[in-house]
């Protein structure tokens, strides 16, 4: 039996990284083992225009893999979430298929690997910097955890009748802050820029000392995915 054909989105650089070193920006590439990744950069405009690029070229389940922020206070730095929702700003909901979760979940559990899979994820356009944004934002939805990227692909899976999934890491707690100078000095696949990133540390030198933190945020997240990756493959227990 031929296995289902899984397309893999990814919105930043170093989230495709974790399954191909320097993958092209808005190109798939297959992975082998019938999968294929798209690193789509930023936003629910493109996450939507790579899943969709995936379905034409003959995706049969679509993941969005990545990071996400935290809007639970118990939510920490590298902790799993494989939600079974997905809820817009809209307030349009979309589920994940609940037997591929399933198969995730004991995969990784015989790993001694966790992944929460009970918790909602929120997906808004923009990015919630401030502490107080994102209790904003879990008082108003009662989500878990926020992206840019997951509602958009999983629309595209339900309008194209496919299995979808989300499978993120925890970079940024709660509590965290977030600078939007730094924000800014990013492309839109989270690579710095370094013009920007030097015109935003000279008017704002107090970010500097920040940067250490940060950095080990993203590299928590990062080893997550990457163990999770190592246990499940590509295909993240899609038979």
């Amino acid at each position: 039996m031929t296995s289902r054909p899984v397309g893999i989105v990814a919105a930043l650089q170093a989230e495709a990284d974790v399954l191909l070193r320097r993958a092209q920006p808005r190109c798939a590439v297959p992975l082998g083992d019938g999968c294929s990744l798209l690193l789509s950069g930023m936003g629910p405009d493109a996450a939507r225009a790579a899943a969709q690029a995936l379905v034409k070229d003959g995706a049969q389940a679509l993941v969005i893999l990545g990071v996400a922020g935290a809007l639970e206070a118990g939510l920490r730095n590298g902790m799993l979430i494989c939600p079974g929702h997905v809820l817009d700003e809209r307030g349009r909901v979309y589920s994940s298929d609940t037997a591929w979760s399933a198969r995730l979940r004991e995969q990784l559990g015989a790993a001694r690997l966790d992944v929460r899979t009970d918790a909602t994820l929120l997906s808004l356009p923009t990015p919630l910097p401030t502490t107080t944004a994102k209790q904003e934002a879990h008082a108003r939805y009662a989500a878990a955890a926020v992206d840019m990227e997951s509602a958009a692909v999983a629309a595209v899976a339900a309008e194209s009748g496919l299995p979808f999934m989300a499978l993120r890491a925890i970079v940024d707690e709660r509590d965290d802050e977030l600078p939007s100078p730094l924000l800014a000095a990013v492309d839109a696949f989270g690579r710095p820029v370094p013009a920007r990133l030097i015109a935003a540390l000279a008017r704002n030198p107090a970010m500097i000392p920040r940067l250490p933190a940060l950095s080990s945020r993203m590299n928590g997240a990062i080893r997550a995915l990457r163990a999770t990756l190592a246990v499940t493959g590509p295909r993240l227990a899609m038979p």
